[in-house]
């Protein structure tokens, strides 16, 4: 309980104030980019606290722009604060990302939040759930009644997974949001019966538990998937392999979105770019430092059908033989 009493207090710390990271100050490779910038990512627990400084390091070295990291409420916020450029870099899925764009999502009030532009594809997120065995639960529609815990507010498991379990016509008796260090602790502990999540994959949070307990990961019916996909095409079916976690019975059928990594429209066009090079010419460091980036390839581009292009970012892709149309490029 110490240590995670600990991991929770930091995290709180985290949310409370922005989380510098690298303060070390190098000259910018172009005197004319800025010295430094600001990448939202998400709260402890969830793969994109891992992730972003994994790409952020890599982007640091190439560009010589000292980078830090915010701990943020996942997606939602990450467009809210790059659209208004209190951070430059972030990451979103792009189920979340259309709502921003269009102004459609409870979230966004209404506004539309034009300022943000895709830079490079991240990796799928799937939606799966975890519990521990002896609850006895091995199945979503199990989760009648039950307390569930789906990340943080901001996040996009914290905005559909309370969707998805309303369209399969499931009740649960209480929804949490926290971090997934707070969920997990709260499962472990015997204070949570579920916790739905999206993220990249191995979550952490899930594979923390399953070293520690047995658990069950719950994945979605045929018919639920269908349920599901009809009611948010922006989801699309798989299935999570075996392997991915050490515990799993099976392959998890899945429903999931595509992350990319975004920047504010103002980034210089040759700084874009080098961001960009400086991923898409490096998986094999990414995949090192986060499992996840296995996806982050230059194929996955076509992921992106509505979110604009920076500029920088496209015209990389171009000269790498992926097509991106002109009507997804916007300065």
């Amino acid at each position: 309980m110490r240590r995670r009493s600990l991991l929770l207090a930091t995290a709180g710390v985290g949310l409370a104030q922005p989380a510098i990271i690298g303060r070390a100050w190098a000259q910018p490779r172009n005197p004319a980019w800025p010295r430094a910038l600001t990448m939202g990512t998400a709260a402890p627990g969830g793969t994109y606290a891992i992730y972003g400084p994994v790409w952020g390091q890599l982007a640091q070295e190439a560009t010589g722009i000292n980078i830090s990291y915010r701990t943020t409420q996942g997606p939602n916020q990450n467009i809210i604060l790059t659209d208004r450029k209190e951070v430059e870099l972030g990451m979103v899925t792009m189920g979340i990302a259309l709502q921003g764009w269009e102004g459609k999502g409870p979230w966004t009030q209404g506004n539309k939040y034009r300022n943000i532009r895709a830079l490079f594809p991240m990796y799928d997120t799937p939606f799966h759930a975890i519990t521990l065995t002896k609850s006895g639960i091995t199945s979503h529609a199990q989760l009648e009644g039950k307390s569930v815990g789906v990340g943080p507010r901001g996040g996009t498991p914290g905005t559909y997974y309370p969707l998805i379990l309303k369209e399969l016509g499931v009740t649960p008796s209480a929804i949490r949001f926290g971090s997934g260090t707070d969920l997990a602790g709260q499962i472990a502990d015997g204070l949570l019966d579920c916790f739905g999540f999206a993220s990249g994959v191995p979550i952490p949070a899930f594979s923390e538990l399953e070293t520690q307990h047995d658990v069950n990961f719950l994945g979605f019916s045929d018919a639920e998937l269908d349920k599901i996909t009809k009611a948010f095409p922006e989801l699309s079916k798989g299935a999570l392999p075996m392997g991915t976690y050490r515990k799993q019975k099976g392959p998890i059928p899945m429903v999931g979105v595509y992350n990319f990594a975004i920047g504010h429209r103002s980034l210089p066009d040759d700084l874009a770019y080098e961001i960009v090079k400086s991923i898409m010419t490096n998986n094999a460091r990414m995949v090192a430092g986060n499992a996840s980036a296995k996806e982050t390839l230059p194929e996955n581009a076509s992921k992106n059908t509505f979110l604009p292009f920076h500029p920088g970012a496209a015209r990389w892709f171009r000269e790498n033989g992926h097509a991106i149309p002109d009507s997804l490029v916007l300065a």
